[in-house]
């Protein structure tokens, strides 16, 4: 029934063209957006100065869903070698599973947290790591980069699309994410390093990011071009 279609990145379109093949509509990439003056560098935090802190921050790390959060803690204690750190995870994560990690870094759940609350929570972190698994477009890295805060993960996904340049580091999996094997913990972890020693820099690109791609007025122009033209 559509005659246009909306695909949230090039990933998503990638992924329905294989399965389904190229609609035979006119169709559009729109990536989310953020409202920039929320999601901003600028405002109260409280980040850490005697530990780097690595950031989660998804709906549910529950259950299945929980690979991404063991993958993140292994990371951080690659890092750990060098940098002191530790692992702050927003978002559902069921007992069984914070009871099953036995980490030489302190990991810290907060649980579900209000909206309102993550742009501080971004702003009081040093680098979040992407923890979803093939994202076709995770808000919670636009919201990251427009607060400032480098991304690092792994090359599944729209995540790449999103993270560009300095705004954070994107790895090769080393593996298949579809059957969810076991990333590459060490590549990701020596190019982590980076953003850890250059903060500075890391974190005005990622600013600059979401400013040039991820603002709510591009967002909103994108999906009123489509519209009108009908």
């Amino acid at each position: 029934f559509a005659d246009h279609v909306i695909y949230q990145s090039q990933f998503i379109c990638r992924w329905w063209e294989d399965w389904y093949g190229v609609a035979k509509v006119t169709a559009t990439v729109i990536i989310n957006g953020v409202d920039l003056q929320t999601y901003t560098p600028d405002g109260a935090h409280e980040r850490p100065t005697d530990r780097f802190r690595l950031l989660l921050l998804e709906g549910s790390l529950a259950g299945g869903l929980n690979s991404g959060l063991f993958h993140a803690v292994s990371v951080a204690e690659k890092l750990s070698a060098n940098f002191p750190m530790e692992v702050v995870v927003a978002g559902k994560v069921d007992s069984a599973t914070q009871q099953s990690i036995k980490s030489k870094v302190p990991v810290k759940f907060l649980g579900t947290i209000p909206r309102e609350q993550i742009p501080a929570l971004a702003r009081s972190s040093h680098m979040m790591y992407s923890a979803e698994v093939n994202p076709p477009c995770p808000n919670a890295v636009i919201e990251a980069l427009a607060c400032g805060l480098p991304v690092i993960g792994f090359d599944s996904g729209a995540l790449k699309e999103l993270v560009t340049e300095d705004a954070g580091c994107i790895v090769p999996y080393g593996g298949n994410p579809w059957k969810l094997e076991t990333p590459d913990i060490s590549a990701l972890a020596f190019a982590a390093e980076q953003v850890l020693t250059k903060q500075d820099q890391f974190r005005a690109a990622a600013r600059k990011r979401a400013e040039s791609a991820f603002g709510l007025d591009q967002m909103v122009e994108s999906y009123l071009k489509v519209l009108l033209e009908k």
